[in-house]
């Protein structure tokens, strides 16, 4: 099952992805269910598609969680999750653009899946992970490299606002088979299936409700494979992993 977070009329709201309408829910998924209004959008008369949540808490993000991407960072991947922080100031959703600060002269894309955190989740084992995710969506983990070498920890490199894009759906349910694949202006960058990442979903559920509670409506960044690499003004950034859909961003210099 497809969700969707829309402006539509002046209001924002929540809906089922049905063909080619959305069935609208009576409220946020995550906290009241799926009873709906009776309400059919078609998907032609929704004004835009919104990032489908805002984290009320956090946006947890895994460093370095693709063999392959840490091998062209120059190192190994860690034992254990590589945790780290963002802001959900950075949240944007489809065709929102990534904004590039000033304070940085190489911006780079990194597209992930990311995980939609259900149900409060503290010291959650591995087995019990997947009682607490409510769905998957798509990410980019834009970041500002040259300030992530030069500042020797990776809070403002990740930090900037538009440096979170998510969406353009939740979807509930995920094929452990899927392809993440990355785009720039058409051109393919990145191309992994999931099951390359060294640590699983469950077990980064594991260690990360072993350090902080995880909220519903927290999003995990679950890492990117390789073929990293920088974006500029004018650019368009596609992620899309299947099933779940193709979150597109155009890129503009900040103002």
């Amino acid at each position: 099952m497809k969700i969707a977070r829309f402006s539509h009329d002046g209001s924002i709201d929540y809906g089922i992805v049905d063909e080619d309408a959305l069935v609208v829910l009576a409220g946020d998924p995550l906290f009241t269910g799926f009873d709906t209004t009776g309400e059919r959008v078609p998907l032609g008369k929704v004004g835009s598609l919104l990032a489908p949540v805002i984290p009320r808490s956090k946006v947890v993000a895994v460093g370095k969680n693709y063999r392959d991407h840490a091998a062209e960072m120059g190192g190994e991947a860690p034992e254990e999750p590589l945790l780290f922080l963002k802001p959900n100031t950075a949240v944007i959703g489809l065709g929102d653009p990534i904004l590039l600060p000033p304070q940085s002269q190489q911006v780079d894309y990194e597209g992930e899946l990311a995980v939609v955190i259900g149900k409060i989740a503290r010291h959650v084992t591995a087995e019990k992970a997947a009682e607490h995710i409510f769905g998957y969506t798509v990410a980019n983990d834009v970041t500002a490299r040259d300030l992530q070498r030069t500042d020797g920890q990776w809070t403002r490199a990740k930090g900037f606002d538009t440096f979170c894009p998510l969406g353009p759906v939740i979807e509930t349910e995920l094929d452990p088979a899927a392809v993440l694949r990355t785009r720039v202006n058409g051109e393919l960058k990145q191309e992994a299936p999931l099951s390359d990442m060294v640590h699983s979903i469950p077990s980064i559920i594991e260690y990360a409700s072993s350090v902080f509670t995880l909220l519903p409506g927290d999003v995990i960044l679950t890492g990117t494979p390789a073929g990293v690499g920088p974006i500029v003004a004018g650019d368009t950034v596609e992620v899309e992993v299947d099933g779940v859909g193709s979150l597109v961003n155009p890129v503009r210099a900040a103002k």
